[in-house]
């Protein structure tokens, strides 16, 4: 047994921002993916991943008791699949900010929810919230609290422009310049990020009004003028706005950027030849990267492999 593909995400912009209303972006990337899986001979990850799913199920099992008119699934023949060994053959990292327990969960409400909301309808606004609002629920598992977000997209593999908490829509973005020079790029940090205390430095920090202060004034600010941009494909907005959005993270997300990229960020915001930003709660895991030429990035961080996700 195989089952179908899901995708990792980026979430370009929105990270701790869409706690707090701000738009956000997200895009499916394929370049990692995963699918349910059985196989004769089991390696040591599938049968680690096959005890989560155990867990997993369990949890559902709760869920649908909980709230028997959020969603349903087929307990039963997920229980059967993980008694034949069933795992998650996945290639995107864990720990990295793209997304590894949001294919999951699409994964496992695809094959086994009953009633489903399909791909195939028409998505109805309400239809996108109620998948997010299921996602975030099964999702809670693996995170603590989830927005639902990173299996939605994963589930539609669709980009999905975020206006606030209950207003999400389908987003076209512009096609990539084949040969541009501009890019977005993947940096990777590493080491691994915990989303959890990350999100709990981050909920301290909001007691202080002068971080919610600068959030609401800076950040946000920043991270709605930049989805904007990105979306009308006005690239000369766009990188003086990133900018500004990578100070912003630099002088008050410290502690969610890991000691020895502090340099190199900055490094990038005087020299202008990119710009970093976090890429999902940060800690670890990758960064994401802004560029107007990728061969000057890529001679800038030459001790670091870049993977280029878009081109402008």
């Amino acid at each position: 047994m195989k089952g179908p593909l899901f995708y990792s995400k980026i979430l370009l912009f929105g990270e701790y921002g869409i706690i707090k209303d701000s738009k956000g972006l997200s895009i499916p990337y394929n370049f990692y993916n995963g699918a349910l899986k059985v196989d004769e001979d089991p390696s040591e990850a599938a049968i680690a991943s096959n005890k989560s799913l155990r867990r997993f199920a369990d949890y559902l099992n709760e869920l649908q008791k909980k709230s028997p008119e959020l969603v349903q699934f087929d307990i039963a023949a997920l229980n059967a699949d993980i008694e034949k060994g069933m795992y998650f053959d996945s290639t995107i990292p864990q720990g990295y900010g793209v997304g590894s327990s949001g294919a999951l969960v699409a994964a496992i409400y695809d094959k086994y929810a009953t009633g489903k909301i399909t791909v195939l309808e028409n998505l109805t606004r309400e239809k996108l919230l109620k998948l997010k609002k299921v996602f975030g629920e099964m999702e809670s598992f693996f995170h603590g609290k989830s927005s639902g977000l990173d299996p939605l997209n994963s589930y539609l593999s669709i980009p999905i422009l975020i206006n606030s908490k209950d207003n999400i829509e389908p987003a076209g973005i512009p096609s990539q310049t084949e040969n541009g020079q501009g890019a977005v790029f993947l940096l990777d940090s590493g080491s691994t990020g915990e989303t959890g205390p990350m999100v709990g430095i981050f909920m301290e920090n909001m007691k202080q009004e002068g971080f919610r202060q600068m959030l609401k004034e800076q950040f946000v600010k920043h991270t709605d003028a930049c989805v904007d941009d990105f979306l009308k494909g006005d690239v000369k907005s766009l990188f003086s706005n990133v900018k500004r959005l990578s100070h912003v993270v630099l002088d008050n997300f410290k502690p969610m950027i890991p000691a020895q990229f502090h340099k190199l960020w900055k490094h990038g915001i005087d020299t202008n030849d990119y710009y970093l930003k976090l890429c999902g709660s940060g800690g670890g895991g990758y960064i994401l990267g802004f560029t107007e030429d990728i061969e000057k990035a890529r001679k800038a961080l030459k001790d670091y492999k870049l993977e280029v996700v878009y081109n402008f």
